[in-house]
């Protein structure tokens, strides 16, 4: 069996109790080399193989998990976050599937979840956002026709922007383009959740200043939106006059 397990945004406590589990059952354990937090390794076996994905290409990696599990070995590919979100997963699965392996996805603690709590936020708030965009600036690896952040921005629903920390005065110019005021709330979240997180409180017109500042290029998510203000609406589940299928309001 492989199972993609999702090794959670960067705290080695932040790996669900079952991705855990499986690590420290594995027999090969591949992990993205560039994100994941290699102070999991620390509950392999000793005789478990541990390959870094960043030097390898995909084919070299199917080949490592097509073999072991044809050996009987219980393989680990271990990727940042959760699998679900810009983790190149579906490739893999689909070469597993056609070389007849079986497969399994234990899910994992987003990046864009880890953030959210550094930053104290929520990202729906009544009266504020009920959406979530989750995307990323287009760069060597374009996005579909119509996911551009301009045609997102027009919505001014809260915005998560992965892949992007390098392209800061591009966003900014893309998110006010789109519908975003200058003075939109924004933050920039250096590796949330790790020993050495940084988070940075600014506006869409600062982000680039902000990230030039502070030597922020890469391994950061960006956050937009008016939830990352004090303003908001009481949520009507907990007001006392709301009737719900547990109580009766006033």
């Amino acid at each position: 069996m492989v199972w993609f397990v999702g090794a959670g945004p960067g705290a080695e406590d932040l790996i669900t109790v079952r991705g855990r589990r499986l690590l420290e059952e594995a027999d090969i354990v591949v992990y993205a080399g560039s994100l994941v937090n290699e102070g999991l390794l620390k509950n392999v076996k000793k005789e478990c193989r541990i390959y870094n994905s960043a030097y390898m290409t995909l084919e070299e990696i199917l080949d490592v998990m097509i073999c072991g599990e044809k050996c009987g070995k219980r393989v680990v590919r271990l990727h940042t976050g959760d699998p679900c979100l810009y983790g190149a997963v579906r490739e893999q699965m689909d070469a597993l599937k056609e070389a007849g392996v079986s497969y399994k996805i234990c899910p994992g603690v987003s990046s864009f979840s880890g953030a959210a709590a550094s930053l104290e936020a929520e990202y729906t708030l009544p009266g504020v956002s009920q959406s979530v965009v989750i995307t990323r600036m287009a760069g060597r690896t374009p996005v579909p026709k119509g996911e551009s952040i301009r045609s997102f921005a027009a919505h001014r629903a809260t915005m998560v922007v992965f892949l992007s920390a390098g392209m800061l005065d591009e966003l900014s110019e893309e998110l006010t383009a789109g519908g975003y005021e200058p003075d939109t709330p924004a933050a920039i979240v250096y590796k949330a959740t790790w020993p050495d997180e940084k988070v940075l409180r600014c506006t869409v017109a600062e982000l680039g200043g902000t990230a030039k500042k502070h030597g922020i290029t890469k391994t950061a998510l960006i956050i937009v939106g008016n939830v990352l203000e004090g303003t908001y609406e009481r949520s009507r589940l907990y007001h006392p006059q709301f009737t719900t299928e547990f109580r009766t309001g006033n």
